[in-house]
């Protein structure tokens, strides 16, 4: 299944792709983490007593899970981007954590912040939770995910390098996205076999596969659950290949009018386009995301 959230008429919801609809299932779940809580399983047979639609092409993509409980990043975890970087493999992952207004869905601009021009790509796959646990052993780790959906976990390169810490650097308001959609788990048996394609305005700027992975997916879910629990809608983001634009010679950072899309066969693409950071920020996304 492809599970999505969006705005229709100004009210959200969320369903079912299916060709060019989707299943409504609002009705059942007031919101996508919540139907996860419930089971894929529970949701397959909402799924079929289902009767109401609409054309996926009338409706505003949200994030997947639109609101988050938390959202765990993974940085330098494929090595031929540390090899880019200049760095050392790392002994343990390197994580941050990202706020879930940083985020838009689908087809939604993100900004290019007026504090900085050097706003740079990062395709991702994202991993999201389906079922809650704490210190959750590697070998179960899998049975522990919903699916996965594709994130654009841009960065502002100059304010990540601000200090020892990365998070203003990755915290900018809709620098980043993450959809369309979320492709249950049971349609990737191994996700170790995903490639990870990162396209600006066409041209391919990354290309990994996450069998390179430094820290495989089990790993990671079980490192991160050793400190904090995780809960059905929890984002995991696994890390970016190589040739982000900071390192590209000359460096290649992103203006408005670009489009970015991040596209893992078998999971979904994800298209966006840039535009610079209005002056009042706050005041157009509030009006975008229908005051909250």
């Amino acid at each position: 299944m492809k599970l999505l959230s969006f705005l229709h008429r100004g009210q959200p919801g969320w369903g079912v792709a299916q060709g060019d609809e989707v299943a409504v299932l609002t009705s059942q779940w007031p919101d996508l983490a919540s139907a996860l809580q419930a089971g894929s399983q529970a949701i397959g047979q909402a799924l079929q007593a289902s009767r109401e639609r609409l054309p996926i092409a009338g409706l505003t993509f949200l994030p997947p899970v639109a609101a988050s409980r938390k959202i765990v990043c993974v940085g330098l975890n494929y090595g031929r981007h540390v090899a880019e970087t200049g760095g050392e493999l790392p002994r343990h992952p390197s994580l941050f954590v990202r706020f879930a207004d940083t985020l838009v869905g689908h087809q939604a601009d993100v900004w290019r912040p007026l504090a900085s021009t050097r706003y740079d790509f990062e395709g991702e796959l994202a991993v999201v939770i389906g079922k809650a646990g704490r210190r959750i052993p590697a070998e179960r780790a899998l049975a522990h995910v919903a699916g996965y959906t594709c994130m654009a976990e841009n960065s502002v390169r100059d304010f990540q390098k601000h200090s020892a810490q990365v998070t203003p650097g990755k915290n900018f308001l809709r620098s980043g996205a993450l959809g369309p959609w979320v492709t249950t788990s049971d349609e990737i048996p191994d996700p170790a076999a995903l490639q990870v394609i990162t396209r600006l305005n066409g041209e391919v700027m990354q290309d990994g596969q996450v069998a390179d992975l430094i820290f495989p997916i089990p790993e990671l879910i079980a490192y991160i659950s050793t400190f904090t629990p995780l809960a059905p809608g929890d984002v995991i983001a696994t890390g970016t290949p190589e040739g982000v634009g900071a390192r590209r010679t000359p460096p290649r950072f992103m203006v408005a009018g670009d489009v970015l899309e991040v596209d893992i066969p078998g999971v979904g693409r994800l298209s966006n386009r840039v535009a610079d950071e209005p002056a009042d920020p706050i005041e157009e996304s509030t009006e975008e995301h229908g005051n909250g």
